[in-house]
């Protein structure tokens, strides 16, 4: 039998709470340097093979607002509109103020 769409998205979504839980397990570790937060808080944002986490949850969230845009009856932008602006808010807005921090805990870290 085949798991439905949903049960694929929850099961995908259990595997990556995991996973971030780790993370923050490790940004609360009493031992975590400014240093090391600097880095976790820049492969967050980016990564130098492949995008960091919040460029990934934000090309997520646009296919949804794409796929929004596709299903709205009237095509008035009720759906769409606020998921592209997610999506915007999570590369531009926190994007930019992860880089901040980082930045300010470690200004050395970052690339000339």
């Amino acid at each position: 039998m085949s798991r439905t769409r949903l049960e694929r998205v929850r099961a995908s979504l259990g595997i990556a709470q995991l996973a971030l839980q780790q993370i923050q397990d490790d940004l609360a570790a009493d031992d975590l340097t400014g240093v090391e937060l600097a880095a976790v808080l820049r492969e967050l944002q980016e990564d130098t093979t492949v995008p960091g986490l919040l460029p990934m949850l934000a090309q997520l969230v646009g296919t949804a607002a794409r796929r929004a845009g596709h299903l709205e009856a009237d095509r008035d932008g009720d759906a769409s509109c606020p998921l592209h602006e997610a999506a915007a808010l999570l590369t531009d807005d926190i994007g930019q103020h992860l880089t901040w921090a980082a930045r300010a805990l470690h200004p050395q870290g970052d690339p000339a």
